[in-house]
C-alpha cells in the first residue's frame, strides 16, 4: 500500500464523512476534511524545504499525527524522537540521521539548542548541507529501545508500514471499533501504525499528551488518570503492552469501569502470561496478543476474533511468512527493514528475529524465548543486561552485578561490592549514580545485596569471568521473587 491509497481513504471519508471526527485532541478536533486539509498545507511546507530527515518531537496530540501524515504524503524521511530516550541517546538519533529539519515541543528547546539547532518560525533549523545515506525508499527511521547505550535507525518503506496498518485494520474489523484511544507515544512504531490502522477504518482518533492521559516516561502510570481517560474517550479499541494491560484488567476486576465499551484490545512489546489473558478472558475484555519487531514492520503474527489461541502470538499476517531454522529461531520474510542507518542495505529474504518459537498444528506461533541475553520488561523497552551491569560496575564500588528485567515493570539487580565492607548507603548512592547514566526504561528499580559473589566453583561464572545467566537466574529466582514483591507488592 502506497501513501497516496492512504490519502484516496481521507479523501473518500471526507466527501462522505463529513461530520464525523477524525481526531481528537485535548482542546482541539477534526472532521475528515479538515484533517485532510490540515496535513496537506503542512505537506505543502515540507515540499518547500531542503531534502532531508525531519524529526518530530512532539507529545501525543493532533500535532504529531498531522506532521507525521504530512511527510508521509510529501516522501520525506520522518525520525519521531522518543520521549522515553535519554537526551544523549535523542542526540545520537538527530546525528546518526543528519537531521536539518525538526518540529518540537518546547520541551525540547534546550536539547536542540545544545546541538546547533535554532528556531525559525515552524521549524527548528540546522545549518549544514550533508544528508544521511538513508537506503532508497526511507518513510521512517524508528530507533530500537537501546539495548544498548546507542540505539540503532531502523530504515522501512512507505509500503511496508502501511501493509501492516492495513492488515491490522483487516483484523478488527470484525468488531468495528469506531473509537480509538492512543495510550503509547507516537514514536512507538506500534502506536504510529496503530493509529494509521485507526484511519484506514474512518474510526475516530482520540490522541492526548502522554502526562494527561497518566502514562509518564517509559514506566510510569498514573492509573487514575489512565482510567478516567478511557471513559471518558470512548475508547473501544486500543494498544497496550503487558504491564499497561494488567492495569486495565485490574481495574476491571475492582469495577472502575465496565469490559462492554471495548472491542479490540490489541497487546504486544512482551510476553504475557497466561494467568493474564485468563483473567481478561473471565471478565469479558476482548484481549489480542500479538508478535513483532521494528525490523519486520512491527506485527508479523496476531490473534483475532474467530482466530484467537491465547498462550500463542497467533498465526502470520497475510502479508507476511514466517518460519523456524534449524535451531527454532523465528525467521519472517515479506515485510523487512531497508536496512539500519549507516550500514548496508538488507538485502536478504529472511529475517532472524533473535526469537525461539514453535507452530502448533494450527499455524498458530508460540513464543518460547530469546537466543541472547536481551530482555524486553513489560512495559515493551529492549535492554541488554550487560549495558547496565557495565554502568554499575564501572564506578569503583560495585564489583559484580547481575541485571534481570524480562517481563517486569522495573529491572532488579543483585550486587556484590569491591568492598565487602562497603556500608548500605555507598552502595545504593553507585546504583542511584548509575541510573543517573541511564534512561529510566534500564534503570535498576531495586536491588540485593549478595552474601557471597558469583565465582566459577559455584558454576556461577565461566572460566573467564562472565556471568553464567541461568544458572544465577536458577539460584537467585526466589531472592528476585521477594525482591520484586518488596517493589510491586
Amino acid at each position: 500500500m502506497q501513501p497516496e491509497a492512504l490519502r484516496d481513504r481521507l479523501r473518500d471519508y471526507a466527501s462522505h464523512l463529513p461530520q464525523p471526527l477524525a481526531l481528537r485532541g485535548d482542546t482541539r478536533r477534526y472532521t475528515y476534511a479538515q484533517l485532510l486539509a490540515e496535513v496537506e498545507r503542512r505537506e505543502t511546507l515540507l515540499r518547500g524545504e531542503p531534502e532531508g530527515v525531519l524529526a518530530i518531537g512532539l507529545d501525543n496530540g493532533p500535532e504529531a499525527l498531522l506532521w507525521d501524515l504530512a511527510a508521509l504524503f510529501a516522501g520525506r524521511p520522518c525520525l519521531t524522537l522518543p520521549p522515553f530516550f535519554s537526551p544523549q541517546q535523542r542526540a545520537h538519533c538527530l546525528a546518526q540521521c543528519e537531521v536539518r529539519l525538526a518540529v518540537v515541543d518546547t520541551g525540547f528547546t534546550s536539547e536542540l539548542e545544545s546541538t546547533g539547532f535554532h528556531a525559525d518560525g515552524t521549524f527548528w533549523r540546522k545549518a549544514g548541507s550533508t544528508r544521511a545515506a538513508l537506503p532508497a525508499g526511507t518513510a521512517k527511521v524508528t530507533y530500537t529501545s537501546g539495548t544498548t547505550g546507542q540505539p540503532k535507525g531502523v530504515c522501512l518503506g512507505a509500503d511496508a508500514l502501511l501493509r501492516v496498518a492495513q492488515e491490522l485494520e483487516i483484523a478488527s474489523r470484525a468488531t468495528a471499533p469506531a473509537h480509538y484511544l492512543a495510550v503509547l507515544p507516537m514514536a512507538v512504531l506500534l502506536e504510529n501504525l496503530g493509529v494509521y490502522a485507526a484511519l484506514l477504518a474512518g474510526a475516530c482518533i482520540t490522541l492526548l499528551p502522554q502526562r494527561q492521559i497518566g502514562v509518564q516516561g517509559a514506566s510510569g502510570v498514573d492509573w487514575q488518570k489512565l482510567i478516567a481517560t478511557l471513559v471518558l474517550s470512548g475508547a473501544q479499541s486500543l494498544i497496550l503492552v503487558p504491564q499497561l494491560l494488567l492495569g486495565l484488567v485490574t481495574a476491571l476486576e475492582r469495577g472502575h469501569l465496565g469490559p462492554q465499551q471495548f472491542r479490540f484490545v490489541a497487546v504486544g512489546g512482551a510476553r504475557v502470561s497466561k494467568d493474564l489473558l485468563a483473567r481478561a478472558a473471565r471478565i469479558g475484555l476482548p484481549v489480542f496478543e500479538g508478535y513483532g519487531l521494528s525490523e519486520c514492520a512491527s506485527v508479523v503474527c496476531l490473534n483475532r476474533p474467530g482466530a484467537n489461541r491465547p498462550g500463542s502470538v497467533g498465526r502470520p499476517l497475510p502479508h507476511v511468512q514466517v518460519r523456524l531454522a534449524d535451531d527454532g529461531e523465528v525467521e519472517v520474510s515479506g515485510s523487512t527493514l531497508l536496512g539500519y542507518l549507516g550500514e548496508a542495505p538488507f538485502a536478504g529474504d529472511w529475517w532472524p528475529t533473535g526469537d525461539l518459537g514453535e507452530f502448533d498444528s494450527e499455524g498458530y506461533l508460540r513464543l518460547k524465548g530469546r537466543k541472547k541475553h536481551q530482555f524486553i520488561t513489560s512495559f515493551g523497552r529492549n535492554v541488554n543486561p550487560e549495558w547496565v551491569e557495565a554502568e554499575l560496575t564501572q564506578r569503583g564500588v560495585i564489583a559484580q552485578a547481575f541485571v534481570q528485567g524480562e517481563g517486569l515493570p522495573g529491572n532488579l539487580a543483585l550486587v556484590w561490592p569491591l568492598d565487602p565492607h562497603c556500608d548500605e548507603q555507598t552502595l545504593a548512592d553507585a546504583v542511584a549514580s548509575a541510573n543517573a547514566a541511564l534512561p529510566d526504561y534500564a534503570r535498576v528499580k531495586a536491588w540485593h545485596r549478595l552474601a557471597t559473589p558469583f565465582n566459577a566453583a559455584d558454576a556461577l561464572l565461566t572460566s573467564n569471568g562472565r556471568l553464567r545467566r541461568e544458572a544465577i537466574l536458577a539460584r537467585y529466582r526466589g531472592t528476585l521473587l521477594e525482591l520484586e514483591n518488596e517493589v510491586h507488592p
